[in-house]
């Protein structure tokens, strides 16, 4: 079992050698997608070129106003109720070692202490990524929440269904995508429901208390505290003096983050915020163009042609692989599984960042691909497309967390350079 420690700043994470606990600095690194993500995606079976490429001269489609009708909601089967009395935690301690009764009776005694509460936590590693979690009872995590996510549902279903909750700060470091299966290494695969900002320092998800215990999680080494907000400088200085060796105490801002929840639904439909390439539409992100005309050429081929030159350096070749795999040039629009829409599967977030009006009809429309062309070029440029070579190969690995697409796409890309010279 790895020992948790929590943080003292978002770039920090635990190490554990022979028990040791030390913190180190957190690796620049993603993580990888089990096979079920990518085996959603990648719809052309095998990655080997084709041996005669799908012809490129049909003329686009664009589909009738509006997008498809959403398949309804199923009803929400959290059961925490609607009325909550929410206690923002003003510390958090994290112990080496589960938090003894008394210690925790001691502190609740302290002056200006109004609520505690422990919960189970620990750093499981995910492709060799160390991710420190929470494992909670949803019905009383939940009034620790900041009301933006309390509010969500599927939030607190996610965790009922031992399903991962992400931070929203750890799903763009890591470029975790929702819907996705991770395997936690030695241990069980875990799927990313949903992203929420608890604004808890170095806590980077939640799991149910059940999902806790098959991961191994330590219990009741975590302490959230709850007082007036003017009196955390003297609360923390009680704490400290009534906590063993090793144990910290962070600080929780006064100015948490707030946003709302974003989640996947049981239909794969997001509810707010996460693109299917596995990037964040939050962060120090890549500046993408807002608006991009390329007219309505009258093929598929014309149109690639046409928006590969938003992004300089980027082959129309690409743009024309990638159009191939999602959607087999407008063929098989979606909705996919995962709630990825149009010609070249966004997802609705990610397309309010990285989507453009392409026919300059004063519309971005996801399910138009004259839209949908020129924002697959700005989505990859804005990772670093144009600059070719490695570069290129990440910014498709972007586009779907799966090594096995990037050489599908390397492939396609190249079969259509041969054939269209």
């Amino acid at each position: 079992m790895r020992a948790f420690a929590a943080v003292l700043a978002v770039v920090t994470a635990l190490a554990v050698i022979g028990g040791a606990v030390f913190l180190v600095v957190r690796p620049a690194d993603s993580l990888s997608a089990t096979a079920a993500e990518s085996d959603v995606r990648d719809l052309n079976g095998p990655s080997a070129p084709p041996a005669s490429p799908p012809a490129l001269l049909a003329r686009p489609s664009a589909p009738p106003t509006g997008s498809p009708a959403a398949s309804p909601t199923p009803a929400a089967t959290f059961t925490g109720g609607p009325g909550v009395t929410l206690t923002p935690p003003r510390l958090l301690v994290i112990s080496q070692s589960t938090l003894p009764q008394q210690t925790k009776e001691d502190i609740s005694r302290l002056r200006h202490v109004q609520k505690i509460d422990s919960f189970d936590g620990g750093a499981v590693r995910v492709s060799g990524v160390g991710l420190n979690l929470l494992a909670v009872d949803p019905a009383r995590f939940r009034a620790w929440a900041p009301k933006a996510v309390a509010d969500q549902p599927a939030v607190w279903n996610a965790l009922v269904k031992g399903e991962l909750v992400a931070e929203s700060a750890a799903v763009n470091r890591f470029g975790l995508v929702l819907g996705a299966e991770y395997q936690v290494d030695g241990g069980p695969q875990l799927r990313v429901a949903a992203s929420a900002s608890f604004g808890l320092p170095g806590v980077d998800g939640l799991v149910g208390e059940e999902t806790g215990r098959r991961l191994g999680l330590l219990p009741g080494v975590a302490l959230l505290v709850n007082g007036p907000e003017k009196a955390v400088t003297t609360l923390n200085a009680g704490v400290r003096k009534l906590l063993s060796s090793g144990a910290q105490v962070i600080t929780v801002g006064r100015n948490r983050a707030v946003t709302t929840a974003t989640a996947k639904n049981s239909t794969g439909r997001t509810t707010t915020g996460k693109t299917t390439t596995g990037r964040t539409t939050t962060g120090t992100q890549p500046r993408a163009i807002r608006r991009a005309t390329v007219g309505r050429p009258g093929s598929y081929l014309e149109l690639y042609r046409k928006s590969a030159g938003i992004c300089p350096g980027l082959s129309w070749t690409v743009l024309a692989a990638i159009g191939q795999v999602e959607s087999s040039h407008g063929r098989n629009n979606g909705p996919s599984s995962a709630g990825a829409q149009g010609p070249m599967q966004f997802m609705p977030a990610t397309w309010k960042v990285y989507g453009v009006d392409g026919d300059g009809d004063g519309v971005a429309d996801i399910w138009s691909p004259y839209d949908a062309v020129p924002s697959a070029a700005n989505y990859l440029c804005a990772n670093g497309a144009g600059r070719g070579g490695k570069k290129l190969e990440k910014a498709i690995w972007f586009y779907n967390h799966s090594w096995s697409y990037v050489s599908k796409v390397m492939s396609i890309s190249q079969a259509y350079a041969r054939t269209y010279p």
